[in-house]
């Protein structure tokens, strides 16, 4: 359990993650269960929501205790429609960065700054 009293999310260690973008702000859990189930056995489905407002933010996470049934749903269910908006599936990328799994906080934003050189010859 959380500190606020809120049972805290399931272990997800050894699960394969789906991001499925796109999705409506009314998609539910049980709309995406219904409709990644028949690929194989799910371990959990996870739609991040707006701390404030908890309006889905148009993207979730499928995850799937087996990368062969985590492929084959993304073959399969990449590009279909739902509820009136195409969706896009791929392999989930990157985790949240240490500090924002710790605390709850707002998310924070790292940008990383390239210097190019350039470097002209001039004739003497």
């Amino acid at each position: 359990m959380s500190s606020r009293g809120r049972p805290g999310p399931p272990p997800i260690e050894g699960l394969v993650s789906l991001k499925v973008d796109n999705i409506s702000y009314q998609t539910t859990q049980s709309d995406l269960r219904r409709l990644f189930d028949k690929y194989g056995e799910i371990g959990d489905i996870h739609i991040p929501r707006d701390r404030y407002t908890k309006q889905s933010k148009g993207f979730a996470f499928i995850r799937f205790y087996s990368k062969r049934d985590a492929d084959y749903a993304m073959e399969r269910v990449d590009g279909r429609w739902v509820d009136g908006r195409e969706i896009r599936v791929a392999m989930a990328r990157y985790e949240r960065p240490l500090d924002e799994r710790d605390n709850d906080r707002r998310p924070r934003r790292r940008y990383v700054l390239q210097r190019l050189s350039v470097c002209v010859r001039l004739k003497c």
